[in-house]
This record gives structure tokens, C-alpha cells and sequence, in this order.
């Protein structure tokens, strides 16, 4: 029989592998696993401790090596990481110390390792003594921020004011954010809808229609969410689409589109939009931005193809406006995707620039003169951000930048830079980096 704990650390087991080997996403880990489990109550707690002790991973390294009294070998890593699991109950959440501690220790038995249940055990209540300690210890070692070397000093570099607020933020469950279905409500009364069913929320400061839950719910809980009255969206996602601003008879292009809430906020945000068109490489991604537009009663042209090989798709049709959210590295999202920080690696960020620029570079033969074009991430480095820009507006003629006037964000040269945690409102939204670029009228 399954129990929540083993089916976390086959979740563990495939988003953080050993090294050499090919590592899953979270989500796709969660949607092969949890199903193993039959309660929803066991299904929560598997997510809740997968999120939790890759949110800790380095920390809890770091404490289990002082606890261990020989390194455990290669081949007992599921061993190492039902102590790291354990820890984190102990240390971070909320659960009965016995439960910790002896339902953890117990999966070992699952594994045919009879031997770990006494070493896990031991590890865990020798956690429980010396805790006080071991706090101190962390608290003087980088382990503390649990992030891996090369991104902690890619954060301080480029955000020496800032880098500690968000690393801090990088280890907190993310906020949930709504965004309101303005066809169907007006904010204030969705609002006042939450408030009839008991549901705390408040209005955000950026977007228009984004609401902040008091506390996170399933999706189903949210009164007429199957109707499309309203999506689940981070706030700062939501500024894209009122950033690029469409207009009624706009032909409009959404590269790199799926899952799909961009593209669906497009066409909320101005019905009378000509054409859309919603570009991605991934079959299995557009079925999700399918189900959106068909839930929230939407329409779009949807394509199946590479944004930088557009030979391959366009119909010589240029655009008024192209929505480039843009490859990255993700890491203004590693709150809501904590296996990013483990599943990345310094050396991937001058790959994934050189696509971005690749990318662009595509997507601007495609921009009518007068037309605009917004380069987006949700990525937290310079080099992915500001310097691509920079370094593909040398190689063009027929570009300006936009200026962002507004109460939002951080100056990064070309564009604004929002950062979990930095926020001079208040507003608590991920990281993302915005670029608007409008092309002259000679070629």
C-alpha cells in the first residue's frame, strides 16, 4: 500500500536525480505519482512535502551531513532524501514529531532497506536534540538560503540591494492571484462573490482585474471559475498583456503561448481583436491552452510549430502586435517551481540568451512597421533579460524602445524588472522582466 511519504519521494526522486541523469519538472512528476494515492488528504500531503523538501533541499543537506556519521553512498540516495523529507517536517511544518519520524523512517521497509529504519530514526531524533545548534550552524553558512552556488552569486550580482528579500521570498509558498473575467464581472463584484462564499481576497495594485486569495484553494472552490469567470493567474503575469495594450482590428501574435493565460487575458481585454494567433512547440502544452480558451468560451487560431523557424507556419501576414514571452530560465518563479533551482545549471543561462535572441530576432521580421512587440520572461538575470535586448537592438535599425512609465517595477536599462519579495506597493508578485519595442516605420 502507498503512503503519502513514498509517493513524495518518488516525486523527490525524479525532479532531483542523481547526477548525469535526466530530471523531471514538478508538475509532471506530481501528475504521474499522486495518482498512486486514493485520499485526497494522502494526495495533498505527498504534494505538500514534495514542494517543501525541494524548497529546503540545501539546507536540509547541510544539516544531515553534520547528523550523518559517514556519507551514505550513491545508490542510497532515496535513503538521504527520506532524511532531508523527514527534516523538513521536523524543522518547517507543522506535523506531530512521531508522525515525522516514524512514518518516514518506515518507507524504508518499502524500499527493501530494512537497515535505514534505525539510521533514519536516528538522524531525526538527533535532529530534535540538537536543533538549537544546528540553526546556529546554518544560520552562518550559505546553506541557509538552500539555492545553489552559481544562481545565489548570479542573484547577488545583479541585485545587491535586493538579493537576500528574494531569496528569502524564493523559500515561501507563493500567493495565489486571480485574475477577473472583466466580460463577466467587475472586480468589486467579484470580490464581493468571494466575500458571500466565505473566501478572504484583496484587490492588487498593478493589474486591473488581478485579486490576492487570503489563503490558497483548490481551483474548484472558486464561484464561477468553471464558467470562466475567472482564471489563476500571478499579478505580474497579468501586466503583460495590459503592457502590449490590443487594440480592435489588431492581428495579433502570442509566441511561445501555452499554457494560455496570456492569450486568454488578450482576448478578454479587447474582444474586437482581428485575428490571434497562439504559437507553441509543445502538442502537450496546447492542450492545456485549449481547455482554457474552451472554458473561459474563447477563440483563437492555435499552432503547433517553433516561434524561431517561422518559415515553417507564418502565412507572410505581418502582425500589429507580438507577445514574446520568451524561454528562460524561470527563476522569478522558483516559489511556485522549486525544483528549478536544482534542475538548472549555471552553463544553461548563455544557452537559453542565445535562443531568446534567436527568437526576437525571428519574431521582429514579423512586426508590421508601427506595430509593437513586448519581450517578456519570468527570469530574475540580466542575462536574460536587459543584455539580449541590448545586444539585439544592436544588430537592428528599425527599433525603439517603449518606455514603461509606471509605479511598478525596478529600472533595468531597456525595460522594467519586477522581484519576488521587492515590491515598493506591497504587491506580492513573481519576477518577470518586461521590454516594449516598437519598430519604425523604414525597414
Amino acid at each position: 500500500m502507498k503512503t503519502a511519504r513514498a509517493v513524495s519521494l518518488k516525486v523527490l526522486l525524479a525532479t532531483s536525480p542523481a547526477p548525469g541523469s535526466q530530471s523531471q519538472s514538478l508538475d509532471r512528476a506530481l501528475a504521474r505519482y499522486l495518482p498512486l494515492l486514493n485520499e485526497a488528504r494522502d494526495r495533498g500531503l505527498a504534494q505538500h512535502l514534495s514542494y517543501s523538501t525541494l524548497r529546503w533541499l540545501g539546507a536540509t543537506q547541510f544539516i544531515s551531513r553534520r547528523l550523518l556519521k559517514k556519507p551514505l553512498k550513491a545508490k542510497d540516495r532515496d535513503i538521504h532524501l527520506l532524511i532531508q523529507m523527514g527534516l523538513v517536517q521536523l524543522w518547517r511544518e507543522a506535523i506531530p514529531a512521531h508522525a515525522a519520524v516514524h512514518e518516514t523512517a518506515a518507507v524504508a521497509r518499502g524500499l527493501r532497506k530494512p537497515w535505514a529504519v534505525p539510521l533514519i530514526n536516528g538522524v531525526l531524533r538527533n535532529f530534535q536534540r540538537q536543533r538549537q545548534q544546528l540553526e546556529a550552524e546554518l544560520q552562518d553558512s550559505p546553506a541557509r538560503w538552500s539555492c545553489p552556488e552559481w544562481l545565489l552569486q548570479e542573484v547577488k550580482a545583479a541585485w545587491p540591494d535586493n538579493w537576500q528579500a528574494i531569496l528569502n521570498a524564493n523559500n515561501q509558498a507563493a500567493p495565489m492571484w486571480l485574475r477577473v473575467n472583466l466580460r463577466q464581472y467587475s472586480r468589486q463584484k467579484y470580490l464581493a462573490l468571494l466575500h458571500e462564499n466565505k473566501l478572504t481576497a484583496v484587490a492588487g495594485k498593478w493589474s486591473s482585474a488581478a485579486i490576492c486569495l487570503e489563503q490558497a484553494v483548490p481551483v474548484n472552490q472558486l464561484p464561477g471559475f468553471a464558467n470562466g469567470a475567472v482564471s489563476v493567474q500571478d499579478s505580474a503575469a497579468q501586466l503583460a498583456a495590459e503592457i502590449l495594450a490590443p487594440q480592435a482590428g489588431d492581428r495579433i501574435l502570442d509566441a511561445c503561448a501555452a499554457p494560455g493565460s496570456k492569450t486568454c487575458q488578450l482576448i478578454e481585454l479587447q474582444p474586437e481583436i482581428a485575428h490571434l494567433t497562439a504559437l507553441d512547440n509543445s502538442e502537450k502544452r496546447l492542450r492545456k491552452l485549449t481547455e482554457n480558451l474552451q472554458r473561459l468560451q474563447l477563440d483563437c487560431e492555435i499552432i503547433c510549430a517553433d516561434a524561431a523557424a517561422a518559415k515553417n507556419w507564418w502565412d507572410q501576414r505581418k502582425f500589429d502586435r507580438i507577445l514574446l514571452d520568451a524561454p528562460c530560465s524561470s527563476t522569478g518563479v522558483i516559489r511556485r517551481h522549486p525544483d528549478i533551482r536544482w534542475r538548472r545549471q549555471a552553463e544553461d543561462i548563455a544557452t537559453i540568451s542565445k535562443l531568446q535572441q534567436q527568437i526576437l530576432n525571428q519574431c521582429w521580421q514579423l512586426l508590421k512597421p508601427g506595430g509593437r512587440l513586448l519581450y517578456a520572461t519570468c527570469s530574475i538575470l540580466p542575462a536574460e533579460n536587459q543584455l539580449v535586448v541590448t545586444s539585439w537592438l544592436e544588430s537592428v535599425s528599425n527599433a525603439r524602445v517603449v518606455p514603461l512609465e509606471t509605479d511598478w517595477g525596478l529600472s533595468a536599462g531597456v525595460g522594467k524588472q519586477l522581484l519576488p519579495g521587492v515590491s515598493d506597493t506591497g504587491e506580492d508578485g513573481d519576477g518577470f522582466f518586461y521590454c516594449l519595442l516598437e519598430k519604425l516605420p523604414h525597414e
